[in-house]
């Protein structure tokens, strides 16, 4: 896998505050714009397979141009698979994380009836699944759900049955597998409450966005994902950037990349 170059550098630090007290990697970066505020808030999720091997550094460079495009944003960590991550943790971590926000509004000037949520790759799979969250009762065993207004998921595993049935592997093995503990044969609860495409409709916009040339998460995830949220009511959409491969959406510094950043800007308008 060639690793671009902004993934390799280190963007300025945020606030990093941390969200539980069970691992080293339950903490989040907040960057807040200059001024009065309150501002809207963009929780950005990092992805790499759910895998430890991959952090939130990266994320770092989209949170930076939504907060210097007048949002604040939270971008977070969690636990992944090699440190104490995978199913279920990971989605305690993510829900925690997202629910932190009503803390640290009481010290920063954050607007929480305006959050949209984005995410890369799994990432991308975190924020269609927190979307789905607050409409289904039976998520409420991984925490209280957080009212979002939109959903961005960016090259996103939103179904991971399909993940699974399309034979989608990285260096490792199936990241499917290994993150929710195997197939969906075996381990079918598992996969129904983890994956997005299982809790439609949302009752928010979701935009999913995905490269034609994506050959890391195949873009026939994000078109099927669409296809059923359109079909059970919500108001969903997908953009295809053509020609874009798997890792220039969540580089603002691409024209892929400024196409996700206006497009959770413009979810957060008012």
């Amino acid at each position: 896998m060639n690793v671009p170059e902004y993934m390799k550098t280190t963007p300025a630090p945020g606030i990093r505050i941390p969200y539980g007290k069970e691992a080293p990697d339950q903490f989040g970066d907040l960057r807040v714009p200059t001024g009065p505020g309150p501002f809207p808030v963009a929780v950005v999720v990092h992805g790499g397979w759910w895998r430890s091997m991959f952090a939130l550094t990266y994320a770092g460079w989209m949170s930076e141009a939504l907060t210097t495009a007048g949002v604040a944003t939270w971008n977070i960590e969690y636990r992944r698979v090699g440190n104490g991550g995978g199913y279920p943790n990971t989605l305690y971590d993510v829900t925690a994380a997202l629910g932190e926000l009503r803390l640290i509004a009481a010290d920063y000037p954050l607007d929480l009836t305006r959050v949209v949520v984005t995410g890369h790759s799994a990432g991308g799979h975190v924020a269609g699944w927190l979307a789905a969250k607050p409409t289904h009762r039976a998520l409420d065993k991984f925490g209280e759900p957080f009212p979002l207004i939109g959903a961005v998921p960016v090259a996103g595993a939103l179904d991971l049955k399909l993940v699974s049935e399309l034979g989608v592997t990285d260096m490792v093995g199936s990241p499917a597998h290994d993150f929710l503990g195997g197939t969906p044969a075996g381990v079918p609860k598992n996969y129904v409450l983890a994956s997005p495409a299982e809790w439609l409709p949302t009752g928010i916009p979701v935009v999913a966005i995905h490269g034609s040339q994506d050959d890391v998460v195949p873009a026939e995830i994000s078109r099927r994902y669409v296809s059923r949220a359109q079909a059970a009511g919500d108001p969903a959409k997908l953009i295809v950037l053509d020609g874009v491969e798997h890792f220039a959406p969540f580089d603002p510094s691409t024209s892929a990349g400024k196409t996700v950043r206006d497009t959770v800007l413009g979810l957060l308008k008012p």
